[in-house]
């Protein structure tokens, strides 16, 4: 522990130093009082455990991934980060669309765009923070000077579906009974969607296409899009042996980064979804003159999910869920 002081435990929050990577869905890893006694979680992170004495009211996220599934479960949060990619992805407060009118009802203020502000997270005056692990918006190379601030949640999103990330932040916010019921109504939704879909052959590919046609992310079994796909009945293509691959965005669950002369081989997929792209993106990928020999584009079986699926929140997947019912109904 640092000789100093946190100014969040001079308001009586108890920040406890641990290890332990946090468990994918693991309800035990938080600690709860009993329903009459006082209100306590301890919640495990990346960062080591983090234990909350009283229900957190002024949440501040420095994720605007992370943002979405604070608001589909009622977590007050006050303020939030933003981003730069604005116009078909974010609004012009840089929240994103699909959440963006929820925010703006509910007050939240835009705190910065992409670069993260410590001044304005300590302005904001929150009593918890919340961080992402990995991605464009994580702040997690000044967690020592924010996690000063206040307590300071750190949740890895990579290797989770917006299901299991609403669990873990529902713990830490008090707000199980309403991550509990907005989980399972989206399930509902898919279990019914389950049933009436005629899929194209599989398996799939499920990948963001770079915008120089140079490369592509592809998702993983993994990832949120991925789980959701295979709960759908998609089959994902499997990478194949010894391709190279890149690691330019550090080492991650959720994604395989193609690019090169192998990237073509990656797509081997007999269909190819498309995510954060719209019809545009499937025309620039039919023409791309290295990709004509691929199954899924001689086919003409690749398809556009969405601009609004580079991450998913409950708002995003029911728009994707919406969007693979018009597709393959």
């Amino acid at each position: 522990m640092p000789a100093f002081s946190p100014l969040w435990k001079r308001r009586s929050f108890l920040l406890s130093a641990g290890g332990g990577i946090l468990a994918a869905c693991d309800m035990g890893a938080a600690r709860a009082a009993a329903p009459d006694g006082p209100w306590s979680r301890t919640i495990h992170t990346p960062k080591g455990d983090v234990t909350l004495d009283s229900k957190p009211q002024r949440i501040v996220s420095t994720s605007v991934t992370l943002t979405g599934t604070l608001l589909a479960i009622g977590a007050p949060v006050i303020a939030s980060s933003a981003t730069n990619n604005m116009g078909t992805v974010a609004d012009n407060t840089g929240f994103f669309t699909q959440w963006a009118d929820v925010a703006h009802e509910r007050g939240i203020l835009p705190l910065y765009r992409a670069e993260p502000d410590v001044e304005a997270i300590m302005a904001a005056a929150p009593d918890l923070i919340v961080m992402s692990a990995t991605g464009g918006d994580s702040a997690l190379r000044l967690y020592d000077q924010i996690s000063q601030i206040a307590p300071t949640l750190v949740v890895n999103y990579d290797d989770k579906s917006w299901q299991e990330v609403a669990l873990l932040l529902a713990t830490a916010t008090d707000r199980e009974a309403q991550a509990a019921a907005v989980i399972a109504e989206f399930d509902r939704r898919v279990a019914a969607a389950a049933k009436t879909l005629r899929l194209p052959p599989q398996p799939t590919t499920a990948a963001v296409y770079y915008e120089d046609d140079s490369g592509a992310n592809v998702w993983t079994a993994a990832s949120a899009q991925g789980k959701l796909l295979i709960s759908l009945g998609f089959e994902l293509a499997a990478i194949p042996p010894g391709l190279k691959t890149m690691t330019t965005m550090g080492v991650r669950s959720d994604i395989i980064q193609l690019s090169g002369e192998q990237f073509a081989d990656g797509l081997n997929g007999e269909t190819l979804l498309l995510f954060a792209a719209d019809g545009s993106v499937v025309d620039q990928v039919n023409a791309n003159k290295f990709l004509q020999h691929i199954r899924s584009v001689s086919s003409k079986r690749v398809y556009a999910v969405g601009m609004d699926t580079f991450r998913l929140d409950y708002y995003s997947a029911s728009h994707m869920l919406d969007r693979l019912t018009r597709l393959f109904a």
